[in-house]
């Protein structure tokens, strides 16, 4: 009676967190290189049901239960396994600017902040008043050979990551972008982005505002091979907001059910002990 109980709540438990991770997924649907999470569940063990009294077995000899017949098996309830991120690509969206860096394919760009090296797919950077290329909140993002400075109308990013520069001419903003004419026909290649991976990404950990800290079960940041940076684009989050939705009905109903099974063991009990027993 109270097994039912606890395997009850303890449904009720795991769809609480699932409901987190949806409601996560939904808050963070617009932000840049965003990655969804999924709430995993883990089953407790099942229990066998044997038949007792079944031609004096379990009685008499001692030590005879396990030759009782199987009725069937008794699931225990679940737990939360992991909350485990998606790193699936998400769609491009073009900018025109100049500033603006995409990754496609696997890795993180390193961003240098008061507690270390942080890495992040939200690429919306920008020139602080000393020329430093910054995320958003003001971290300088890293190159090969450290921080990276540039100038907003002289410089342009390849996909290999390269950032290279023409200083023979000062470029209107506009044709950073398009890079056509005479006047980059000789660029010279000034550092180039860190784009790092891991060799167990699962394992990285989320520390907000699109930062990712590495872990001793991720193992240490190492160079990507597999990817591509795209200049005047900006990698959107790969949450489908109406699965999400769909999702967070699919958990309220599983709610309400392990919820009733609760109040309904409940009442049995309570009807057991109050007249019954009595």
């Amino acid at each position: 009676m109270l097994r039912g109980i606890y395997t009850g709540a303890n449904g009720m438990i795991a769809q609480e967190a699932r409901l987190d991770a949806i409601a996560n997924n939904l808050a963070n649907a617009d932000q840049t290189g965003y990655k969804r999470d999924i709430a995993i569940f883990k089953a407790f063990p099942d229990m066998l049901i044997r038949r007792i009294s079944d031609d004096g077995l379990g009685i008499t000899p001692a030590g005879s239960y396990d030759t009782m017949p199987i009725v069937g098996k008794i699931g225990t309830g679940v737990e939360v396994n992991e909350v485990y991120t998606l790193f699936d690509q998400g769609p491009l969206q073009r900018t025109e600017n100049p500033l603006d860096l995409a990754l496609e394919g696997r890795g993180f760009f390193v961003v240098l902040t008061e507690r270390g090296e942080r890495y992040t797919r939200n690429g919306a950077f920008t020139v602080n008043q000393e020329g430093i290329l910054v995320t958003h909140n003001g971290n300088p993002v890293l190159g090969e050979n450290g921080i990276i400075r540039l100038q907003h109308n002289n410089f342009m990013i390849n996909e290999r990551g390269e950032i290279l520069v023409n200083n023979a001419i000062s470029l209107e903003p506009r044709d950073v972008v398009s890079m056509t004419g005479n006047a980059w026909e000789n660029p010279v290649v000034v550092d180039r982005l860190r784009v790092v991976d891991f060799e167990n990404i699962r394992e990285i950990k989320k520390e907000g505002d699109s930062m990712y800290r590495e872990t001793p079960e991720s193992g240490p940041a190492i160079s990507a091979t597999q990817f591509s940076v795209r200049q005047g684009f900006l990698e959107k989050s790969n949450v489908n907001v109406v699965r999400e939705m769909v999702d967070m009905i699919e958990v309220q109903r599983s709610y309400e059910a392990n919820q009733k099974t609760v109040q309904a063991h409940d009442q049995t009990l309570g009807k057991l002990i109050n007249e019954v027993i009595r």
